[in-house]
């Protein structure tokens, strides 16, 4: 059975789709069976993972509402994971979506006959609490939040898991956080330690170890339709995302082996 994982801030800017689609290509290198799901109208996963968000014939648009089947989406990258492609199209969808029955599961009925063939699947959500993210937390199994550590990280993570939990009780008890991964960290900046401390003291084992850093190189590799991983694989970004990989790996493990005892 895959582990669904949402990668979700309500907050934008945060690193969430440049954590999506690099943990996708590091966890295809480790070599696991991954698949990317864009639910973002923006589709800049879907660029950065090199499709043109332009030119798609079919995309998670057609899947939620029902007018194609998976196979049709799905799309192989060259990084060796599977894509569902999404682009400006899902936001003329979620108002459709609106008077569907189900209409928070669309994404969770949609994924059901494939989840089987991956280890991963990855969802990148938008930076809002819209019927969107809501499809993503009701179809996953846990959440990886991406945050940077400024002034105002704290009060908002509180807020997202407030906003998780409350979520939990009405649409997907089985939901957990499966880590908080610090983005576009820089340690030579005394508030991101300060504002680090304070998050692992809050939040303990819950942060992943892994501390992304602010990298020329990850900045620059969406623009090439790459990963970091098939931009630059000896960049420091590269190495934070294959390290987060094998965090990721070794929590769902664990949780497997708490599962099976």
């Amino acid at each position: 059975m895959s582990r669904i994982i949402a990668i979700a801030n309500q907050k934008g800017g945060v690193g969430k789709t440049t954590s999506a689609v690099n943990l996708a290509a590091a966890l295809a290198a480790t070599p696991k069976k991954v698949l990317l799901v864009d639910l973002d109208p923006q589709g800049n996963a879907t660029m950065a993972a090199g499709f043109d968000k332009r030119e798609l014939e079919h995309s998670i648009t057609e899947l939620l509402l029902g007018e194609s089947a998976i196979e049709q989406v799905l799309r192989r990258s060259e990084e060796g994971f599977d894509l569902i492609p999404g682009n400006i199209d899902l936001t003329a969808a979620e108002i459709q979506l609106m008077d569907m029955p189900a209409r928070e599961s669309r994404l969770k009925q949609a994924l059901e006959p494939i989840r089987d063939n991956y280890d991963f699947i990855i969802i990148d959500c938008p930076p809002s609490l819209s019927l969107l993210t809501l499809n993503a937390l009701a179809a996953a199994d846990g959440i990886i939040v991406p945050m940077q550590c400024e002034y105002f990280a704290l009060e908002g993570l509180s807020s997202l898991i407030n906003t998780i939990n409350a979520l939990k009780q009405k649409l997907n008890p089985a939901l957990e956080i499966d880590g908080i991964i610090r983005t576009m960290y820089d340690v030579r900046n005394n508030l991101a330690n300060a504002v680090s401390n304070e998050l692992t003291q809050h939040f303990g084992d819950t942060v992943f170890r892994t501390l992304v850093p602010r990298n020329v190189r990850l900045a620059e590799a969406p623009s090439h339709g790459m990963s970091i991983l098939r931009y630059d694989r000896s960049s420091r970004g590269a190495l934070a995302y294959m390290g987060l990989a094998g965090e990721v790996i070794r929590r769902n493990n664990k949780t497997k082996n708490k599962e099976s005892a």
